[in-house]
């Protein structure tokens, strides 16, 4: 029961973060869905910079209780049980994202950006890094259906990650990024479905459960 309380609160950190990207960004009437990204809302001196704080340190617990429920869930699988590792320091990196705010776009523009906006570049390109990673590992330690699912998962972040990126240098520039909310609450859908996909798909040990075709169970040794 408590492995599977563990595995339940991933499902629970990705409605709970559509659920506060959504309700924080009503609280802004200035903000656009569409053309800013999720990082504005708790930039400095952003109106929404303090409703965001309380959800999202909820989130972070829960998505890295979720990655311990992973560990505990790979039943001698190391791909697994690496995949949690890494959930769970993705997870546990959200204890810094409020040291490390973004600046709003004008202040960039005007060159008023400070080591705190490296920081928050730098602790993107991990929590990047730890998903991108994480969910490989997961497709490789599941089976062919999960893998296709996250394969596929993995093409729609490398093709709405590198539009995000793309847009980047015009946000700094404080130009119009007409798409830019989009790509990226794209890429964080898909990341937040495969985390709710991947509780699912673990709810049922993978000792007792019936295997993935060409997939073999944990032997005695593997599971040392």
């Amino acid at each position: 029961m408590l492995r599977k309380a563990l595995l339940g609160c991933g499902i629970l950190s990705s409605l709970l973060y559509v659920a506060m990207t959504v309700v924080v960004a009503r609280q802004w009437p200035e903000y656009s869905s569409f053309s800013q990204t999720i990082s504005e809302l708790s930039a400095i001196d952003a109106p929404t910079r303090s409703a965001w704080a309380l959800p999202a340190a909820f989130y972070t617990a829960l998505v890295t209780v979720f990655g311990w429920g992973v560990v505990k869930s790979s039943s001698g699988s190391r791909l697994l049980r690496v995949a949690g590792v890494l959930i769970l320091v993705y997870g546990a990196l959200g204890v810094l994202w409020p040291l490390a705010p973004m600046h709003q776009r004008h202040v960039l523009a005007a060159g008023g950006g400070t080591a705190s906006d490296t920081m928050h570049l730098v602790l993107a390109g991990l929590t990047v890094t730890l998903m991108l990673v994480a969910m490989s590992l997961g497709a490789a330690a599941l089976g062919p259906r999960f893998r296709v699912y996250s394969i596929v998962s993995l093409a729609v972040l490398a093709v709405c990650g590198a539009l995000t990126f793309l847009d980047s240098p015009r946000l700094a520039r404080n130009e119009a990024t007409p798409w830019m909310g989009v790509w990226e609450r794209i890429n964080i859908g898909v990341f937040l479905l495969w985390v709710a996909a991947l509780a699912i798909a673990l709810w049922t040990p993978l000792t007792t459960r019936a295997p993935w075709p060409g997939v073999r169970r944990p032997t005695g040794r593997q599971r040392l």
